[in-house]
């Protein structure tokens, strides 16, 4: 047992959910010992499936030229796979709670495994647009091994739990870019998403083989009784909500930059190896920000989100030079991801907190958010850097951000 890292082995029935949710009921299955190696595992799993959602971004202009589309219009990709990773989380996440994770896990990652192979010899624009759909429609599978994390943590340790896997999960996000980057130099673009479906068929192997099945027997009730009770969840919890809004404010920022920055660096005439790997600078800041989910954990939540979204708002400044200093792009790159990924840990240990017997509805449901602000930065900042350039775009993303520490002055208690 590895109470260092915040999972612990539950035999014991874990909360009613029928004393907040009367139409639901679950009973407990024990659950083998766990060791250090299962939430290492778990951010492994949360690495490789949220990659596929980001491999896109360093390649959009070279997707562009090879499908013959407008840059304008190449951000669709982006919010596409934004678009069904959003439909995932409403209504294929909240199946955690109703029935056995594990094996939603492996149906998950082998469709993807289809839908990423689909992507790779796509020839056609509207082709390639669907199958990034249900590329995102399936990565979701990342949000089901958060909520497991979260079900197998003691309420003193949640919150670095979740930052444990958090990181990998951040640090998927960060590699994808540098990753796909170098195996489009060296294959081209349809290599990347051809590789991923390898690696995914790999995964499920792995997680058939050493993942111990769910605590919870299936729920009692029907599918569209548990997606009432998500709906319950939107109109009942105000945490879900508050923190709700401020990933999407964070995470239509992140987009903001990521999806455009690589349009200024391939104008310098930068190799897309070159532009992925400005992905790695994001990983300090990503690391630091797992200690946010402690620091959750000792109450101070809402310090951590006010401190994190000044950051936020200044790391902008930076990044505004962008065409003419990529030292000061680096650093501000850092700033960010610590800002988002900070406020991001502190969101989930919160409303994780605040209904620990619905883990999968509840991240489901919050992630919603996050992929709707993903898709209106995606599709806002192309279309913005084809028109005004790229200090417009860094107005964007500094009003976004300034947005979000308005709402957390009126949000505070």
């Amino acid at each position: 047992m590895d109470s260092k890292l915040g999972l612990v082995a539950k035999t014991a029935t874990p909360p009613d959910t029928t004393a907040t949710d009367p139409t639901l009921q679950n009973r407990a299955l024990p659950v083998p010992p766990l060791g250090q190696w299962l939430p290492l595992l778990f951010a492994l799993i949360a690495a490789l499936a949220v990659a596929n959602v980001y491999f896109a971004q360093p390649l959009l202009a070279t997707m562009a030229k090879s499908l013959e589309v407008r840059p304008g219009l190449i951000g669709m990709l982006v919010t596409m796979t934004q678009v069904g990773y959003a439909l995932g989380l409403l209504f294929i996440v909240p199946l955690g709670d109703r029935i056995n994770r594990k094996n939603l896990l492996i149906a998950q990652i082998t469709l993807s495994a289809a839908a990423l192979t689909i992507a790779g010899f796509s020839q056609h624009w509207m082709t390639l647009l669907t199958a990034l759909f249900f590329v995102g429609l399936m990565a979701v599978v990342v949000q089901l091994v958060v909520a497991y994390a979260a079900s197998l943590s003691t309420p003193s340790t949640r919150g670095k739990a979740v930052g444990t896997v958090t990181s990998g999960v951040v640090l998927g996000i960060l590699l994808a870019r540098f990753t796909s980057g170098v195996v489009a130099d060296i294959a081209g673009w349809r290599a990347v998403y051809l590789s991923s479906a390898g690696l995914m068929l790999v995964l499920a192997g792995v997680i058939y083989k050493v993942i111990p099945s769910s605590q919870t027997l299936p729920m009692k009730g029907s599918y569209w009784t548990l997606m009432l009770s998500v709906c319950k969840l939107f109109k009942t919890e105000t945490t879900l909500w508050v923190r709700g809004i401020f990933a999407l404010f964070i995470f239509a920022a992140f987009s903001v930059l990521w999806t455009s920055m690589v349009l200024p660096l391939s104008a310098q005439s930068l190799s897309q190896t070159q532009i992925g790997s400005f992905g790695l600078a994001g990983i300090a800041g990503a690391l630091a920000a797992a200690k946010a989910g402690q620091w959750a954990d000792r109450g101070l939540g809402q310090r951590t989100t006010g401190l994190s979204l000044v950051l936020l708002i200044f790391s902008w400044l930076p990044i505004a030079y962008a065409e003419t200093s990529l030292l000061l792009l680096l650093a501000g790159i850092v700033v960010l991801d610590f800002a988002v990924q900070a406020v991001h840990v502190t969101n989930q240990s919160l409303i994780l907190a605040a209904r620990p017997d619905a883990p999968s509805r509840l991240v489901g449901a919050y992630m919603c958010f996050y992929s709707a602000g993903s898709a209106l930065g995606a599709i806002a900042a192309t279309q913005v850097y084809s028109l005004w350039g790229w200090h417009a775009v860094c107005l964007l993303g500094a009003a976004i951000s300034a947005a979000a520490l308005v709402f957390w002055f009126g949000s505070r208690k």
